[in-house]
């Protein structure tokens, strides 16, 4: 009889209010959670006042409880992440940067579980072909005998599906969708062997736009003038994600489920 192993991956962190949601889900994980996950993941490119990581934030998030920390295009937003992202036994950079970038694009947790993070190329920012990355790097280290889990961060829709096809044909056993910050809800198993969603969403401000303050937000849409997005200030929060329980012995997915709860940080202040 083979055991099973839960995975647990929270959509964007954004900011203070996305960080105290996690903190207070992942004190009381069987409250909140309906059970205690084995390996906990997060994405953190927007967890510093929505862009980028600092290095308090950093040590903020890994002392709650996060084995994993992914990110995306937004990770080199607060400078003084050149200071720890070498370093960091949690935190991964999208792997088709440069191979001069600072940072890891995967890393390898408990000799089992293979956490790689992608750039998609569709409405991003110039960057190396995501498809030719992960079939080089499958090349390069071998994905057997390990769960292959992929951070896809990226805009389009039709991309990300595509993307997790060709990635079921290599072997990787979840593609989770991050970047848009709208969870969708297109949780599926794919071919029998890769679980997907198109985005797991974000955690952060419920009244918000995508985590950020309605003011700023619309006053940019209006009048197509830059405005600075701030985070919305608010203790009503969302907690997006999803759970994947896998198959420790064939390293197949054999359940996806959404993670989407609105929480009052307020009731859990009194």
């Amino acid at each position: 009889m083979s055991l099973n192993l839960s995975i647990l991956f929270f959509g964007d962190i954004v900011g203070r209010p996305g960080r105290e949601a996690l903190k207070a889900v992942l004190s009381d994980k069987e409250k909140y959670l309906n059970r205690t996950d084995d390996f906990i993941i997060a994405n953190v490119e927007n967890a510093s006042h929505g862009f980028g990581l600092t290095l308090k934030n950093h040590d903020e998030l890994a002392s709650y409880g996060i084995n994993a920390m992914t990110s995306g295009n937004h990770i080199w937003d607060k400078k003084d992440i050149f200071q720890f992202i070498d370093n960091s036994p949690y935190l991964i950079r999208p792997y088709n940067y440069h191979k001069s970038a600072h940072g890891n694009g995967y890393r390898l947790f408990n000799n089992k579980i293979l956490l790689i993070n992608l750039l998609g190329k569709t409405f991003m920012q110039p960057i190396n072909c995501p498809f030719q990355a992960i079939e080089e790097l499958k090349n390069q280290i071998g994905f057997e005998d390990k769960i292959v889990i992929v951070d896809y961060h990226a805009e389009a829709t039709a991309e990300k599906i595509s993307f997790a096809k060709f990635a079921s044909s290599l072997g990787v056993n979840a593609v989770i969708g991050t970047h848009t910050h709208v969870q969708t809800a297109d949780e599926k198993i794919m071919d029998n062997v890769l679980a997907y969603i198109t985005d797991a969403g974000f955690t952060g401000a419920f009244d918000s736009v995508i985590g950020m303050d309605f003011d700023s937000s619309i006053k940019r849409l209006i009048t197509a003038i830059p405005e600075r997005f701030d985070v919305a200030n608010s203790k009503v929060t969302q907690i997006n994600g999803v759970r994947i329980i896998f198959d420790e012995k064939t390293n197949l997915p054999l359940e996806i489920e959404r993670i989407n709860f609105v929480l009052d940080l307020n009731s859990e202040d009194e």
